[in-house]
């Protein structure tokens, strides 16, 4: 039997609970269980079990339960695409893109072959200009020129993509083009067969018998906070990408379709505060052929040639950023407790000001984020924007760390070519073994909390990565994730600690963080704050335990 652990000296929390699962009998299970993350950094907890069976004769070939694993739970990836959340599952969701977007130029993955011959276009929509903003002008020679404040800006000067005049800059015009990009691109997929008939001199009930359009599109943001969207055009027969375009489906009649729907896809939007505002594109549009099937990376789109590859691999680079290439922060800033409201519902069911925003609704100060003085303005003119009636719908305070743009980063057409999820049923296909069972699973979500000794031991396999596919910790301030007391074993003693947090108090009650925020608010657990932090002391807890167990005695 072995002797307990005196680990009252160690003073971090996740080393004491990683100490303690180390001296665990199967910590060699645990070991192997977080190798199968791949440098995971979000594993989800899932809690359950699996059956296969044979299916001729009946009998449980493999059985599993997550109640056997030394934590009692199955780690298991996330699967996120943002790099900057999960870099090891953000290069599997890219190389998905990849293969989805390349399949749709080349053929593959049960697209004809033949489409390589069909008329294929790589097409940029840009953001009309809200003002002059520091930038990098060239010339015909590609050779850099004075940006209009007089000063030639290096690639990575930090006032790049800023207002020349902060003053003058229409702010609430950036934000809500980014709020209707989404739908200004639906509209121009519209308008763009409506061009294409004007265009060919014919009805478009005929075009649609002759011709299907097929895309692939993904949004970048600019460094002026704007988005702009690359997309894949492609002309395929009336079947798909089975059968061939008509002769008369060239290139050069998708190049001028395009240019007719940027001129007329357009969106209004009226508002007693701001007046009526005309969503367009901006002016800058470019229409290019693939036309070569090879390797290769496009680093921008001032090449000379684009390749399937090179067109793949670009889309794929940014179907998996966020909106950090803006300098932006990639979480959301609204306060969990009130919903960004700035009240809550009280026992008597009037509003109560929420005490862990102090009433704004946000999870942090705008005027506190670690961002530049033009992001927070778009930041801030999101979230005025999203409390006024007109715009309720659009849940600008919702989006207001994406600068208001909601809409979905990578799309395609239905009859582009496969799909992720087709993509992650082969892999997943190739990963069991081949046989006639039969595996019936039943694995409900159960929480991406991890305990601190998770969390170290979850990094550790992304340390061991060669040092081209490690993805360094991006700077900036923590995430704010909820600590869980640590653990004393599988009896659930709870660590003697001065103070607690919200998350430890629930977890050690037994009930949900919201419960324990009505409890604070109806003064039944007294708590205090730090800075912005609610904490509540060992003291004040174990005072409404005894009291609720005489009331409950009574």
């Amino acid at each position: 039997m072995r002797r307990p652990l005196d680990l009252r000296h160690v003073i971090s929390p996740g080393l004491r609970d990683l100490i303690e699962l180390a001296n665990t009998h199967d910590f060699d299970r645990v070991q192997q269980q977080v190798r199968d993350l791949r440098g995971c950094t979000r594993p989800v907890n899932l809690h359950g079990w699996t059956v296969t069976t044979d299916q001729t004769t009946k009998e449980v070939v493999r059985s599993y339960r997550s109640e056997d694993e030394p934590s009692g739970r199955l780690l298991t990836t996330c699967g996120n695409r943002r790099a900057t959340r999960c870099p090891a599952c953000s290069r599997i969701y890219a190389a998905d893109t990849y293969h989805l977007i390349k399949a749709g130029l080349s053929g593959g993955k049960n697209v004809s072959d033949t489409v390589r011959d069909h008329p294929r276009a790589f097409v940029t929509l840009t953001a009309p200009s809200f003002g002059p903003v520091h930038n990098r002008p060239t010339t015909n020679a590609g050779k850099p020129r004075p940006c209009a404040c007089g000063d030639t800006h290096t690639e990575d000067a930090p006032e790049l993509g800023t207002p020349l005049n902060p003053a003058t800059y229409d702010y609430t015009g950036a934000v809500l083009w980014n709020a209707h990009a989404g739908q200004l691109w639906a509209r121009f997929t519209t308008y763009l067969r409506r061009a294409l008939a004007e265009h060919l001199g014919m009805t478009q009930k005929a075009l649609n018998a002759a011709l299907r359009i097929s895309f692939a599109k993904v949004a970048e943001y600019q460094k002026r906070g704007l988005v702009h969207f690359h997309a894949v055009i492609r002309f395929d027969g009336p079947d798909g990408h089975t059968t061939p375009p008509p002769p008369w489906a060239t290139f050069d009649a998708l190049s001028a379709a395009v240019g007719l729907a940027v001129e007329r896809a357009r969106l209004t939007v009226e508002s007693d505060a701001i007046g009526e505002r005309v969503i367009a594109w901006g002016r800058r549009f470019k229409v290019d052929p693939i036309t070569a099937l090879g390797d290769g990376e496009l680093t921008d789109a001032r090449v000379a040639e684009y390749t399937d590859a090179k067109v793949a691999g670009y889309v794929a680079k940014y179907a998996t950023k966020n909106a950090e290439g803006a300098g932006t922060v990639d979480r959301t800033l609204i306060c969990r407790p009130c919903g960004g409201r700035g009240y809550v519902r009280g026992p008597d069911h009037f509003h109560d000001r929420c005490t862990d925003c102090d009433g704004t609704g946000q999870a942090e100060p705008i005027k506190a984020l670690p961002v530049q003085q033009h992001v927070r303005q778009m930041i801030r003119t999101a979230w005025a924007l999203g409390h006024l009636p007109e715009f309720a719908g659009l849940k600008l305070w919702k989006w207001a760390h994406m600068l208001g743009f909601r809409g979905h980063f990578s799309s395609k057409s239905r009859a582009y070519s496969t799909t992720l999820g087709a993509l992650r049923d082969v892999r997943r296909a190739w990963r069991l073994a081949p046989g006639r069972s039969r595996t019936c699973p039943r694995w409900p979500f159960h929480h991406r909390r991890d305990h601190p000794r998770h969390l170290l031991l979850v990094d550790l396999p992304r340390q061991r990565l060669p040092p081209r596919r490690r993805a360094p910790r991006r700077p900036g301030p923590p995430r704010h994730r909820p600590h869980p007391a640590p653990q004393a074993g599988r009896s659930g003693a709870r660590m003697k600690t001065a103070v607690l947090t919200v998350d430890q108090v629930a977890e050690h009650l037994g009930i949900s963080r919201w419960k324990v925020h009505d409890l604070i608010r109806s003064r039944e657990l007294a708590s205090f704050k730090i800075g912005r932090c609610r904490r509540i002391s060992e003291a004040a807890l174990d005072t409404y335990v005894s009291l609720r167990t005489e009331k409950e005695a009574a």
